[in-house]
């Protein structure tokens, strides 16, 4: 493991590793005891999309490893302003023990990769987002006990969190259902995937099929970053798509609901359900910073 660029990079081994290690640092952080494994590095965190989790958590986390945090916005930069990215990886690789970029195209965490000599981390692309869901996945691991045989069901658009849960979540033997309108499917790459895995994985256009019997139900934003123009019209196509009391009957008793936020009550999930999840929806948001530092470690010690 030399980056962590996409879920579908990862070996179902790699993702545990990363997971029992997640729960290590945190165990050691809820008990004071230091880990430090990341003294003397430097993180630089490049953001072209702003975020309140993704710049908390890993400016928080590098303080607790021992390292130095270093932010960049897009007005610090010349990527996409004159320099290609190819001669910023290799400027930045002289500099740097690591990069972890948010950004909107999936090539430019490839670019920073291919060209530069430290490891790099995909903070979020339109494709995908492989930070959050080693959080998800952590965060069903603590509730659940385990992970393999356990159902997830998405509902909303086929977007970069869909990308990356259904990857992550038949990786680690769980069955996957998504119900999502025909306009906004995930893309080919991902559903090909999906196909190596047989009945493992449906694609529905129907919410209350998909949540029948699932033990987890995920939900996202309709319009994310870089779509506030298309806010009305996906209000319209993700009508029914919503997360609320009729679609928990269906899932199984014990059902848990998590939500990456920011989150839009009563659009894509209801205040009530919400609330009634809230505390495995915050402790998931806590776990970006433990999966986080797991990677870091994993990359960079």
């Amino acid at each position: 493991m030399k980056h962590l660029l996409k879920m579908l990079d990862l070996s179902t081994e790699e993702i545990t590793e990363i997971l029992d290690l997640a729960d290590q640092l945190k165990y050691e952080l809820k008990h004071n005891i230091p880990h430090p494994h990341l003294k003397g590095k430097t993180l630089g965190m490049i953001f072209q999309k702003a975020s309140t989790r993704t710049r908390v958590s890993f400016e928080t986390g590098m303080y607790q490893l021992g390292g130095y945090p270093l932010f960049l916005s897009s007005n610090d930069l010349q990527i996409g302003r004159g320099e290609p990215v190819q001669d910023t990886a290799r400027v930045l690789s002289r500099y740097l023990s690591g990069i972890m970029i948010r950004t909107f195209e999936q090539q430019e965490v490839e670019d920073l990769a291919k060209y530069g000599d430290i490891p790099i981390i995909n903070g979020l692309t339109d494709f995908c987002h492989p930070c959050q869901v080693l959080a998800d996945l952590m965060t069903i691991r603590e509730f659940k006990g385990s992970l393999a045989g356990l159902k997830m069901c998405f509902i909303g658009d086929g977007n970069n969190m869909a990308n990356s849960l259904i990857v992550g979540c038949l990786k680690c033997g769980m069955s996957v259902s998504i119900a999502c309108p025909d306009d906004y499917q995930p893309p080919r790459e991902i559903l090909d995937f999906a196909a190596g895995y047989g009945d493992k994985f449906e694609m529905v256009n129907c919410p209350k099929t998909a949540a029948k019997d699932a033990d987890v139900l995920i939900t996202d934003v309709w319009a994310s970053m870089g779509q506030e123009g298309e806010a009305e019209k996906r209000k319209k196509a993700f009508a029914g798509y919503q997360i609320n009391d009729e679609l928990m009957t269906l899932a199984k008793a014990d059902a848990m609901v998590l939500h990456c936020l920011p989150a839009h009550r009563e659009e894509e999930i209801t205040e009530k359900v919400f609330e009634a999840h809230a505390k495995e929806i915050f402790e998931e948001a806590e776990n970006r910073l433990h999966a986080q530092k797991a990677v870091m470690v994993k990359l960079m010690a």
